[in-house]
């Protein structure tokens, strides 16, 4: 999906374009996660482009996309880019790391089922 959002339209109220824009890249978000994934695949992810017009636009995590696009219409900015492509993945394992004992109040540190 590659769109620019236009926040300025006569007749029509900035907050509803706003709005419209958000719900429009998160129905493109879920419509691609219907997808079935490719054999070998296991999580679809989306690279993310963010910017103010086509030319400007950085690569950004999907992740910061709202923080983004409230940023720059607080800004006062009448548009914004964005461009969102799915592909297919697949999940890291993460490195194990040891879990922290519990502790009582006390400081007495308890066993894995909770007990003294």
């Amino acid at each position: 999906m590659k769109k620019t959002y236009q926040l300025q339209i006569e007749g029509k109220n900035r907050d509803r374009l706003l709005d419209a824009a958000r719900h429009d890249i998160r129905k493109y978000q879920h419509r691609e996660l219907r997808r079935p994934l490719p054999e070998g695949f296991d999580v679809w992810e989306f690279d993310c482009r963010f910017g103010p017009e086509e030319a400007l636009a950085e690569a950004v995590s999907v992740r910061e996309l709202p923080a983004l696009i409230t940023t720059i219409t607080d800004g006062g900015a009448n548009q914004f880019y964005v461009e969102l492509r799915a592909r297919a993945g697949k999940r890291s394992d993460r490195p194990r790391t040891e879990r922290p004992r519990a502790a009582d109040e006390a400081g007495n540190f308890l066993d894995e089922d909770g007990d003294d």
